[in-house]
């Protein structure tokens, strides 16, 4: 199963990129800069479960968003929290991006049809709070 839903992913974000990289954006970097419009400020670790992302991908993924100026940063309460929110720069990029995004979204599902669409973000959404809650104790 984990090597089916690997090679699935890695085919997908291929497909993502290739749309993507005329904005010079990763599959990665365009989910975050979704996911930060959505929650509006969040702390690293919560992004890191919103995203179900290692700690070590998502903050190198969080430097080169903070590099190309994508992103803000402030410390929380607790001085080791970061708060994290999308810049204005941040904004625009996506902006931009979710047109490109939404072309190759409706591709796909129009190859899938709405009811396999459906079922396939339900189901991996079911398989990924599993793996969440559940870790290698299955």
């Amino acid at each position: 199963m984990c090597g089916s839903f690997r090679r699935t992913a890695r085919a997908l974000t291929q497909m993502y990129e290739e749309a993507l990289r005329p904005l010079g954006l990763r599959a990665t970097q365009l989910t975050m800069l979704q996911v930060l419009a959505r929650a509006e400020e969040v702390s690293q670790g919560q992004l890191g479960e919103m995203l179900a992302m290692d700690s070590t991908s998502l903050t190198r993924t969080l430097a080169i968003l903070r590099r190309a100026g994508w992103i803000s940063e402030q410390r929380g309460e607790d001085r080791r929290e970061r708060r994290i929110r999308l810049s204005s720069a941040g904004k625009s990029k996506l902006k931009r991006a979710l047109p490109v995004w939404e072309k190759v979204q409706g591709r796909l599902r129009g190859k899938l049809g709405k009811r396999e669409w459906e079922n396939l973000l339900q189901l991996t959404h079911h398989v990924t709070e599993i793996a969440k809650t559940q870790g290698g104790s299955l």
